[in-house]
């Protein structure tokens, strides 16, 4: 028996007639159970170091493939992947603050900018080479050169890529984001890195921003905080690169539509919403009780909608694509650490 998959393209299309509360509540609860058992997971120490994002998508993948997806589920699981992210990533603008992006200064801004620009690019350039998907190679792009999960499933909203690409994509950043996570604390002496220096790379170059806190920290205070600034003032980023792949794929749409066609893909204006919270968090003094609150809701949230991604993923179908993503994702860190620490050793 088979479980119907949604067709990922839902992720970022509206749908007109719009679920009803009693419709979603089943998926809801369904992806709140798996978030929950997510943080859960987290208590043990052999899974601590990793995100709840990470464990709710595997999680969720699991029960998918092995119980199946209740139908009635449907509706509420498509709500957490389009509606509850595009909140969850609006919400991300409270963590950042100009003021943050300022003390990164204009060097290392430029350091994190160009690490960004050539990781994403050569990225597109070696999935080209290696015959990976265009979508899922943009989503392993995006995913190395920004933030991990997080920018995985923005990205997806103007890539509209198979449920089955985001969770590789997602399993790419995880599996080396993590081993920057522990192979970069033993590098600085050897590279000569001061605390300052050995922040800027960390935050410019892993994965996710779990990981840079608990790679920079190993070397000290300094170098822990500079690192999650920076990581911070790279999550920044997301927006512009979400909004330009959303123009190219609507300029892409309309050159490749039928004569005459007025149809547009989707346009991450939601993305707007997170950098108007970063300026409102610039002006605003938020209660440090209140923006913990809101920290955690915001990682909540994404669990959730990683969750709901995990409960339309087929394992078979993530199995038939082969190792070339792995392996595009293995160039990828390769690239972002080389490339970001040969621009920090050039500034600093």
């Amino acid at each position: 028996m088979t479980t119907q998959i949604l067709p990922s393209a839902t992720i970022g299309v509206a749908d007109r007639s719009g679920p009803t509360p009693s419709s979603i509540w089943p998926g809801l609860v369904l992806t709140g159970v798996i978030t929950a058992a997510a943080y859960g997971l987290r208590e043990l120490p052999s899974v601590s170091s990793f995100s709840p994002l990470i464990l709710a998508i595997l999680a969720g993948m699991l029960f998918h493939n092995m119980i199946g997806t209740p139908a009635r589920a449907k509706a509420g699981v498509t709500f957490a992947m389009r509606r509850i992210l595009r909140f969850a990533i609006i919400l991300l603008g409270l963590q950042l603050t100009t003021a943050q992006i300022a003390e990164v200064g204009a060097t290392g801004m430029a350091v994190i900018a160009l690490t960004l620009i050539g990781t994403f690019l050569f990225t597109t350039w070696i999935g080209s080479l290696l015959g990976v998907e265009k979508g899922l190679t943009q989503l392993i792009a995006a995913g190395t050169s920004i933030c991990g999960a997080s920018a995985v499933i923005a990205t997806n909203t103007v890539t509209n890529a198979h449920d089955e690409d985001v969770a590789y994509a997602v399993a790419c950043v995880t599996v080396f984001g993590s081993i920057a996570m522990f192979v970069y604390p033993l590098l600085p002496g050897l590279l000569h890195l001061d605390p300052h220096a050995f922040g800027l790379w960390s935050g410019a170059s892993i994965h996710e921003i779990a990981q840079v806190v608990a790679a920079a920290f190993q070397d000290g205070q300094q170098a822990g905080e500079f690192g999650t600034i920076a990581k911070l003032s790279r999550v920044a980023m997301l927006a512009p690169m979400v909004i330009a792949l959303g123009l190219i794929a609507n300029r892409h749409h309309r050159k490749s539509g039928p004569q005459g066609s007025r149809g547009r893909a989707p346009m991450p204006w939601f993305v707007l919403g997170f950098v108007a919270l970063v300026g409102i968090n610039s002006i605003v003094t938020i209660p440090p009780e209140a923006k913990s609150i809101l920290v955690t809701l915001t990682t909540i949230l994404l669990t959730m909608a990683l969750a709901a991604m995990g409960l339309e993923t087929d394992i078979g179908k993530l199995r038939a694509k082969g190792l070339r993503p792995l392996a595009l994702g293995a160039a990828a860190f390769l690239f972002i650490a080389s490339f970001s620490l040969m621009l920090v050793k050039i500034t600093t």
